[in-house]
């Protein structure tokens, strides 16, 4: 009777230790985890570095378009905002604009996109905000733009909405696309991506200063 109680309290005492790594190694993942979610530096869609320029991308947040819309159908938007870091020693210099006209979405005839530069700034603390912290969005009929002068190991954050129609009331269900998108860099010139229809958008350039 002895040696069975002293058999089950080792065998008990075995139950809880590997149950205490257990709990130790789920609490470390855990903290892993929300470590990776508040890391402002991590999880981006995309990142390039050309020359010293690092242009990361973020995902997209949005949804139905909550403004006044008087003509079309099926409006709705999407929030991304890009960061350029300047690792270089010298001062550059971002020009950025996007034109006030809509252009149609390809393969997608009657659904259409037009991409503007909110005046307000993006910044890191704003990531887990309901679409990155913007206010309320307004439909803008001019051209946007954005020049900057970005010192040398500094950053710049900004906004773009992409605000989505269609011509056809019907037409909800064509694929309207544009659920990711990327500010590239090639030579001195930017490009913008809304994967996986429209492609190689020039909206500016960035351009070292003496």
């Amino acid at each position: 009777m002895f040696e069975s109680l002293i058999i089950l309290e080792a065998f008990t005492g075995a139950i809880s230790i590997k149950m205490k790594k257990s709990l130790a190694l789920l609490i470390g993942i855990l903290s892993t985890l929300f470590t990776i979610g508040q890391n402002p530096f991590v999880d981006w869609y995309s990142e390039s570095n050309t020359n010293g320029i690092i242009i990361q991308n973020s995902y997209p947040k949005g949804g139905p378009y909550p403004g006044v819309t008087k003509d079309h159908f099926n409006h709705s938007y999407l929030v991304f905002f890009s960061r350029i870091v300047n690792e270089g020693n010298k001062y550059i210099e971002l020009n950025l604009q996007f034109e006030a006209d809509s252009f149609p979405i390809p393969n997608s005839p009657n659904t259409f996109v037009k991409l503007y530069l909110p005046s307000e700034r993006m910044s890191l603390d704003k990531r887990n905000l309901f679409s990155y912290g913007i206010p309320e969005l307004k439909s803008l009929d001019q051209p946007t733009s954005i020049h900057q002068e970005i010192k040398p190991k500094e950053d710049f954050l900004f906004y773009v909405v992409a605000l989505f129609y269609q011509t056809k009331k019907e037409a909800i269900d064509e694929g309207r696309g544009g659920n990711r998108s990327e500010l590239i860099l090639k030579d001195d010139k930017l490009y913008y991506n809304l994967i996986p229809q429209v492609n190689f958008l020039e909206c500016g350039t960035i351009k070292f200063n003496q």
